[in-house]
């Protein structure tokens, strides 16, 4: 069983960008819907993902906050291009950046299209207390706000949120 223990913060100005190593445009949707995950209908997400010519399935435990079980099961990109015309809400487009801090990989995501603004960076962590350097770049953790995952996005994009909500937390 693969546990994915993962961090999540807001992403405050540019400084991250002439720090990043790569990026990688990605295409992302669910064949489940949010809500059946917040009323316990279901008790994990499933995901398609296309990144550059790999692609992906993907199962998260629905779990809110930093541990969660993860399976994820590469596929052919034909069979994730089918997948993803199945998906239930909005598709997720972003650009991944890839930031070394330290001795971690941050992954920033810059969101596009209905979710355009939004600019999230992630690190994974091999345990739930692990130390790690925060860059200035990385704001607010949103690590325990729902609204920031890429289920929610998807059922709910940035685009649609208030302006109280864009700036709370």
């Amino acid at each position: 069983m693969g546990i994915e223990i993962e961090r999540k913060f807001l992403v405050v100005g540019d400084a991250w960008r002439s720090q990043a190593s790569r990026r990688q445009r990605m295409a992302q949707g669910y064949l489940n819907d949010a809500a059946s995950l917040q009323a316990g209908a279901q008790k994990a997400s499933v995901r398609v993902r296309i990144a550059g010519e790999q692609a992906a399935l993907n199962l998260k435990s629905r779990e809110l906050g930093a541990s969660r079980q993860e399976f994820e099961y590469a596929i052919p990109l034909a069979d994730a291009e089918a997948l993803l015309a199945l998906c239930v809400g909005g598709a997720i487009d972003k650009t991944r950046h890839y930031v070394t801090v330290g001795a971690h990989l941050w992954e920033v995501d810059e969101f596009h299209g209905d979710n355009a603004g939004l600019v999230v960076a992630e690190i994974e962590l091999g345990e739930v207390d692990e130390a790690f350097e925060k860059p200035s770049w990385a704001g607010a953790e949103v690590t325990e706000h729902a609204r920031y995952y890429n289920l929610a996005l998807s059922a709910r994009p940035f685009a649609a949120w208030t302006d109280e909500e864009k700036h709370a937390c």
